[in-house]
Formats: structure tokens, sequence, C-alpha cells
């Protein structure tokens, strides 16, 4: 059965709507930013680039590192671009998008993100450079699809639900793990931990500057959060969906954050393109290897 072209969306040159980019523009190993010039920082450590796009806050360039094909790929803020993102790379590789129909042999991708975060633990300063092996979702952007879970992460789930006092009127959270294998080749010297994925900026990550919040202690209820010994490290706004799409669609993912804030010491780091420099090469080496 074919795609209808409502639902699988392509441009006037039959590329894929948003991102606009087709078969042979994209490389099986692909670093996820949420800044759009971001992309190009990235960029500068490739030897050549072989293919550039942008499209509204999706940025596109594919080229080689240490003549390692990658992509980088700009998402945009928040899970609802996520969801576009990962959908419509999976379908520029795993669908025949002239016929519009799935292919029989699937391709399977890594993701890595590279990204800001705020730091949940008073010991872990800005600068620290964290790596996220499960993530909680409080967007709701998962509970719109098939998701499969694992008897861990449904546990985790149970366990964080209890914990948190979740409220009835707030999105119905999800747990999802990480890719193991991308995580130990990247984690050395880096905090491992519980990032929570929020679906907001300012309430949802329990900041208030004119609205009272409506649950006071959330952001301590998330903190003090534990699963597979492991504690809850920091705060942001993709990781969740990122790593239940993925899963879902046959995909390995990860996440390396660099902590911009400390929300219990109040410090905040407003000039990081350095250690963000740092952080991207250190990425590029570890998958290089």
């Amino acid at each position: 059965m074919a795609f209808e072209a409502s639902e699988l969306t392509l441009d006037k040159n039959g590329k894929i709507y948003h991102l606009g980019i087709g078969p042979g523009d994209i490389a099986e190993t692909i670093i996820l930013v949420g800044d759009q010039n971001r992309v190009d920082l990235v960029g500068t450590f490739f030897e050549k680039i072989t293919f550039k796009n942008q499209n509204r806050e999706f940025s596109t360039i594919t080229g080689t590192y240490k003549g390692k094909p990658m992509s980088v790929v700009s998402t945009g803020i928040g899970t609802d671009n996520v969801d576009i993102v990962l959908n419509e790379i999976d379908a520029v590789v795993n669908i025949d998008l002239e016929n519009r129909k799935e292919k029989d042999e699937k391709v399977s991708l890594d993701f890595i993100r590279i990204g800001t975060c705020g730091a949940l633990q008073e010991d872990i300063d800005p600068g620290t450079y964290i790596i996220s092996k499960y993530a909680i979702g409080l967007d709701g952007v998962a509970n719109f699809y098939e998701v499969p879970y694992t008897d861990d992460e449904k546990s985790a789930m149970d366990a964080f639900i209890k914990h948190s006092k979740w409220g009835d009127k707030l999105n119905y959270p999800y747990i999802k793990r990480g890719s193991d294998r991308l995580r130990e080749q990247l984690k050395e010297g880096m905090e491992e931990g519980i990032t929570t994925t929020a679906n907001g900026f300012y309430g949802p990550q329990g900041r208030a500057i004119r609205i009272p919040l409506s649950i006071p202690d959330f952001k301590e209820n998330i903190r003090t959060f534990v699963w597979d010994d492991t504690r809850a490290t920091n705060l942001e706004m993709e990781t969740s969906a990122l790593y239940a799409l993925s899963d879902a669609l046959g995909h390995s993912a990860i996440t390396c954050c660099l902590a911009l804030a400390n929300r219990y010491s109040n410090k905040f780091m407003p000039d990081y393109k350095d250690q963000m420099m740092e952080l991207i090469e250190t990425v590029l080496e570890r998958l290089h290897h």
C-alpha cells in the first residue's frame, strides 16, 4: 500500500517536506543539534561537505570526518520538532519516496544528539558533559505511537509516577533507555544519568517568573528520582522523543549535553562556545573509532 500525499508529504522536488532531503543526502551516522547555527560549527571539523540544505529551522549538512560519512541536522527546540526530524529522516532511508512504498530491507541509523541542558544535582557544575542513560518524557509525543517498552522501562515509569506524585492534569510520562552501544562508545569522562525532557523552558522545568507554578515542588520531585543505580542529572527539551521514536523505528540514539546551568547553585554559563567545541570534537573523534 502506498502512502498518500497528505501523509507522506514531499516538496515540489520530490524530497521530504520539512527537511528538504532525499535519498543519498543523509549519512547513516547523524549528529542532531538544536541550534541551526551549530550545524556549521560541527561542519568546521569535516574535511569535506558533500550536501547542504536549509529550510525553516532545519539545517542539514553531510560530509566526512576523517573519512567517516556523517550528517548534521538541526532540530530546533522541543520534541515536536524531533517528531518531524526522526520521521522524515527515517522516511528518506526506509521508504521509496518515488513510489511511496516502504522498502523491504531497512537501514538502521545512529543518532547522536549534542545539546545543552541544566544540571539537577549540586555537584554538577556548568561545563560538565552529561550523557543520558535514560530519558523521562514529560512531553507526551511518544504516547501518540505504539512505542515498545522493555520491562525495565515500564517499571521505571511506574516508579517515577509514584515518586513524583504525578498529577492527573499533566501529560502522562514515559521513560526510554538510550543505546547502550553508543553510550559505552562515548561516555568516558562524562556524567552518566537520567535526563528529564520537558515540554517547555519555564513552567515545565520548574521556572516561574510571573506565573506561579501549579506544583511548587515539581523540580525537587524530579531531582530526587533514582533508577538502576542512576540518578536524575539534568533537564532539557529533546531527548525523550529521540529515544522513543528511534527505538520504535529500529535506530539507535544517545544524547550528550553540555550543562550550562545548575538549578540548585543557580550558576549559569552564558559563554560556552569553547566548551561546546570541545564536546563536539570529543564526540566526533569517539564516533570515528
